[in-house]
């Protein structure tokens, strides 16, 4: 015990902080002792704050971690650090600085400092040259403003910091304007401010003369909701059975199909439960957020039009605009001639172009405009004079943008069009015969007689509307096919009678241990209900269909017969004319994913066949499938790794013109036939000898 020294608490502040945490009364004197300390060296850092002090930012720390049980004594101590650091924090040393923020987020999440005063600080402090500095002053800001906004969302706080970073996107300081919006940007990605206010905010970032930033807030924008889809999936996977799951315990028995049939029909009961657990979110693409998307877009091509950027940047405003026009179905009559120069077959990128017209496409623009957009189109590529690829994606943008500007597409230019579905390239002839599909569907009669195929019920009454014309109907196209709610609760008592009787007649025979047959069959109402509707007039029909919307609520199960109805008017044969399909299936997953708002580049690069490769490309993956062939290669090992070569060895090794002369070599030339064949076979048996060891 003697060699043991006592308790130094003046000197060893870890083991006063641990003291004072279970017992602060008996501790107060050695308390103050350290704050008047502190103090002491407050007054000394203020003459000389770019000097680095290892005991200031000792008695900091220790003074955060204890400032909890001392509310009374150190009701100043977080206004004098924030003071502190806003009038030195340019000059301060790097690690002392950091001691500060690192005392003042301690502070923080002791709940002792107002969080709007200290965020406002720590923006600030975004500015100095200090990189660790400024990722940890990140982290704090991203979590703290998550944490006050845990259990509801504290509309005072958000708003004042919202105005403030307001300000902080049109900093001088580059870097710390980069941060703010990486800031709000992540802040909307974990739906804490995914308000339309964050989005308008963003907004004035697109106009930044500092490149980082432009690019930020463009792939902001341009970003899809597809991590957080990914992200809500990866959760609601985190409870219950995975599909991994069901696959090993299916995996280990023996496979037959009876045990695949009840795999598949788990991973569908699996899907489906995931589902209805999983919580719906309502979570808009940040572009349906904007307060006014016809001066955003205005004042974008500006922009564009007076960009030094580099050519990438030009694309993503381009991208932007493109889809702003798309979405909100704006006027923006100087972007099209904008694209049309840049729509040559050698411009670079020259598809993703041809995405952003097809994007900026919509019913509302003069078709006069589209027209040209078509005609340059038509032009540049779809010509014999270029190669059967450059023609394929030409065909293909028309395509896409008359699918949504249908007015624009001439008779004349249609019929060139069609033409090529002989072309000799497969991937022409098949992307012309897109085209004929998509007008059959849309208004048959542009198309040559040859090329409309067999008319549909559908294909009869289609036709496209005149320009700014719009179809409103008073009832919901296919709802013919249900019944009016009177009708359907007078079947529903019969049903139910006819339930009871069943189930009496059943304990009846119980006895007798017979089976009851219930002929269902799903298949024989759809043909039931199709012929039905089919001998009913057009004027029957629409009257029935607005019946129906009046007088009932309409179930998902009513509208997937609904749809079931409008996709066999697609297939059925016009009146008089012999029948094509009986039954359709739907599936509604792959409907729902079907239908978006955006475009893809797979639509416009679209090939049938793929394009044959080059000699470069074939030499390639020729290299790349040769592996290392080293197994199978005889291994020549010594027994000892260190020993030298043999002299046989160094003879193959050695120049020919040094053993020309040689008695091995002289007397080689001079054997007979026969000493040749004795020495092959001596070498044979001698090889032989070798491979049975």
């Amino acid at each position: 015990m003697s060699g043991r020294q006592g308790n130094k608490l003046p000197s060893n502040l870890p083991q006063l902080q641990n003291l004072i945490k279970r017992d602060p009364t008996s501790y107060t004197e050695e308390f103050l002792q350290q704050y008047h300390h502190y103090q002491s060296h407050v007054e000394i850092f203020t003459f000389q704050p770019d000097k680095p002090s290892k005991e200031l930012a000792e008695l900091l720390m220790f003074l955060a971690q204890v400032a909890h049980c001392y509310p009374e004594h150190m009701a100043s101590f977080p206004q004098q650090l924030k003071e502190l650091l806003s009038y030195h924090h340019t000059v301060l040393d790097p690690d002392l600085r950091m001691t500060f923020c690192k005392a003042l987020i301690l502070l923080r999440n002791k709940n002792l400092i107002n969080p709007t005063s200290l965020l406002e600080l720590f923006f600030q402090l975004l500015r100095c040259h200090d990189k660790l500095l400024r990722k940890t002053l990140y982290t704090h800001i991203v979590t703290d403003i998550k944490n006050v906004n845990a259990k509801h969302k504290n509309n005072k706080v958000n708003t004042a910091l919202q105005n403030f970073m307001y300000t902080m996107l049109r900093d001088s300081n580059p870097t710390a304007a980069k941060i703010s919006l990486d800031v709000m940007i992540e802040l909307y990605r974990r739906n804490i401010w995914n308000d339309a206010k964050t989005v308008n905010v963003i907004t004035t970032a697109c106009f930044s003369k500092v490149t980082k930033v432009l690019v930020a807030s463009l792939k902001f924008f341009l970003g899809k909701d597809e991590d957080e889809k990914q992200g809500s999936e990866s959760e609601s996977e985190d409870d219950g059975p995975t599909a991994r799951d069901l696959m090993m315990r299916y995996a280990t028995n023996k496979k037959t199909t009876k045990r695949k049939k009840k795999l598949e029909k788990a991973m569908k009961v699996l899907k489906k439960q995931k589902k209805k657990s999983k919580p719906e979110v309502f979570n808009f693409s940040a572009i349906h957020l904007i307060h006014d998307p016809q001066d955003f877009a205005e004042k974008l091509l500006k922009q564009l039009e007076n960009c030094k950027e580099r050519f990438e940047v030009k694309m993503m405003l381009m991208d932007l605009i493109s889809r702003l026009v798309g979405i909100h179905e704006l006027f923006l009559f100087n972007f099209y001639p904008f694209v049309q120069r840049f729509l040559q077959p050698h411009q670079r990128e020259v598809t993703k172009i041809l995405l952003f017209a097809a994007q900026a496409s919509h019913q509302l623009v003069p078709p006069e405009i589209i027209q040209s957009v078509l005609m340059t189109i038509a032009n540049n590529f779809v010509t014999d004079k270029n190669s059967g690829e450059v023609m394929t994606v030409g065909i293909n943008a028309i395509k896409e943008i008359t699918a949504r500007c249908p007015l624009a597409m001439t008779e004349d230019l249609l019929q060139d069009l069609v033409q090529y579905k002989t072309h000799k390239n497969k991937n022409v002839m098949m992307s012309a015969r897109t085209l004929i599909h998509l007008f059959r569907s849309l208004n048959p009669e542009m198309l040559q007689k040859k090329f409309r195929g067999k008319p549909t019920e559908a294909s009869v009454e289609a036709r496209i509307h005149e320009y700014g014309e719009l179809d409103a109907k008073d009832y919901i196209p296919g709802a013919e096919v249900l019944e009016v709610e009177d009708q359907k609760e007078k079947g529903g008592t019969q049903e139910e009678d006819g339930w009871e009787s069943a189930s009496l007649s059943e304990e009846e025979d119980n006895d007798d241990g017979e089976w009851i047959d219930v002929h269902h069959s799903s298949d024989e109402e759809q043909q039931q209900l199709t012929e039905k509707v089919k001998s009913m007039p057009i004027e029957e029909r629409k009257a029935k269909a607005a019946a129906v919307s009046t007088s009932r609520l309409l179930t998902q199960e009513d509208f997937k017969k609904i749809r079931l109805a409008q996709l066999s008017r697609e297939l059925n044969s016009a009146p008089g004319k012999a029948a094509k399909r009986k039954y359709i299936e739907i599936d509604d997953e792959e409907e729902e994913e079907g239908r978006g708002e955006l475009l893809s580049l797979r639509d416009i690069e679209h090939l049938h066949k793929k394009p044959k490769s080059d000699k470069e490309t074939r030499l390639a993956t020729a290299k790349a499938g040769k592996t290392d062939r080293k197994e199978f290669v005889k291994k020549k090992t010594k027994i000892n790794p260190f020993a030298s070569s043999s002299n046989k060895e160094k003879q193959k090794n050695k120049n020919f013109m040094m053993m020309r002369y040689s008695h091995s070599v002289r007397t080689k030339n001079k054997r007979s036939f026969r000493e040749k064949q004795l020495a092959l076979r001596d070498a044979l048996l001698k090889k032989r000898k070798q491979l049975l060891k």
